[in-house]
């Protein structure tokens, strides 16, 4: 049965006006109350995307540990969490990743320190293209090996290489470094080493570059005799028998930078919302790699001949801080390859200005650089600060703490060129 319906009444003007009137108010002040409380971003009844712009990056690595955080952020689904598409590629050396990032094959790529600052100022043969660093891959890890017939004669010490080294150079037939390139860690810390020992890198010995996976098979032929470079080559140098550490960069400088993710400055300014999310990816990437119940399965994964190519045992060893240095000496190092702890990530402009002394210090630029501003425009602290605060993740901030080296020598963030000038061995220019 339909229930029938009670009849209206149409209301007076004046009381349809005061109705409509405190309707409309109320609605106004409850529509004002809810748009202050929207999220910020939400534009017109749909939100602004915090989608990354471009969705589809490739990665570029060398085939080294320290590309660990890229791979197992690919190979774990972590960059697609943040929206994401990601695609590995192992480049051939240090020189053809920079040129892939430089033209764009690739977007973000595994990067020595020093080849962003390099490249954005345009020395030792980089087309002057800006990159920046927004996060620190890793830290310590490296290594100098030596050839074998040195064993017992070289320890820690650079200084006792330093009369094998006059005895080669008098007799006409000086000695081969290699590192993996000039303007990078492994050069800087081979570079560092021979010149606490006495020897100048430019004038007493020849230096060569070897892209790292061909490290072994070039001393393995006699072709030098030592080089730096990252792991595992400094492993399979003594697992091969052809090869012992002289020194662990860690032990040149505890928790030095090493590697970076480094990107185009102007694909950054175009996809700021990319950089993030791949900060993001990164981020819990590195935190699962520094539990050391994970790292077998980050060795195994990183042995595929898709990335390191290498047995993951070799790979492993020094993973866990257990060190073998081929000439009998052995040590549990606590300072062993970190990606996330101890605010590792954190890209301090401090370190840019440290890159910068010693370009100074060996003649890679001619009067003092602009310490501060070449520091500001590569180190972008502020673009990982924000990622950071998107997830919650309180890091440990800027650190401008003096840095004191092995050979004693202070670093302080404030006097950079003065650091730069008082080392005694040094090809300083103008």
């Amino acid at each position: 049965m339909k229930r029938s319906q009670p009849k209206s009444h149409p209301a007076s003007a004046p009381e349809l006006s005061r109705r409509q009137f405190l309707g409309s108010s109320a609605r106004g002040l409850g529509l004002a109350a809810l748009v202050g409380a929207l999220p910020r971003g939400w534009i017109g009844g749909i939100y602004a995307s915090d989608a990354p712009e471009t969705t589809d990056l490739k990665f570029g690595i060398i085939a080294l540990t320290d590309c660990s955080s890229i791979v197992i952020a690919h190979e774990k689904g972590l960059f697609k969490k943040y929206g994401v598409n990601s695609t590995v590629a192992k480049g051939a050396s240090w020189a053809a990743i920079r040129d892939s990032l430089s033209n764009g094959d690739i977007q973000a790529t595994h990067m020595l320190t020093g080849m962003p600052i390099a490249s954005t100022m345009g020395l030792l043969g980089s087309p002057k293209k800006p990159m920046i660093i927004p996060w620190m891959i890793n830290r310590n890890g490296q290594s100098i090996t030596l050839k074998k017939e040195w064993k017992g004669a070289v320890k820690d010490d650079p200084t006792t290489l330093k009369p094998l080294v006059d005895e080669a150079k008098a007799k006409g037939t000086p000695m081969t470094f290699a590192m993996t390139f000039p303007p990078g860690t492994h050069a800087m810390w081979l570079r560092y080493y021979l010149g606490a020992g006495g020897i100048n890198p430019d004038k007493d010995v020849a230096l060569i570059t070897i892209p790292p996976p061909q490290m072994v098979a070039n001393m393995k032929i006699g072709k030098m005799d030592g080089f730096c470079v990252g792991e595992p080559w400094n492993a399979r140098a003594i697992a091969d028998g052809i090869g012992f550490t002289s020194l662990n960069t860690q032990d040149i400088w505890k928790d030095h930078p090493e590697k970076v993710c480094a990107f185009l400055a102007e694909f950054a300014e175009k996809n700021p919302r990319t950089i993030k999310a791949v900060l993001k990816a990164l981020h819990e990437a590195s935190v699962w790699l520094d539990d050391l119940e994970n790292r077998p399965e980050q060795a195994a994964i990183a042995s595929q001949p898709t990335y390191i190519n290498c047995p993951k045992e070799i790979i492993l060893g020094r993973l866990l801080g257990d060190y073998d240095f081929g000439d009998g000496r052995k040590k549990k190092d606590a300072n062993y390859m970190i990606f996330h702890e101890r605010n590792c990530n954190y890209p301090q402009p401090k370190y840019a200005m440290w890159w910068l002394t010693q370009f100074r210090r060996w003649g890679m630029v001619a009067g003092a650089p602009d310490y501060p501003g070449v520091a500001k425009q590569v180190m972008r602290p502020d673009i990982y600060e924000e990622a950071m605060k998107e997830i919650g993740y309180a890091h440990g901030g800027q650190n401008n703490e003096l840095e004191t080296l092995f050979d004693g020598a202070t670093f302080d963030p404030a006097k950079p060129e003065e650091y730069a000038k008082s080392f005694p061995v040094n090809n300083l220019k103008g």
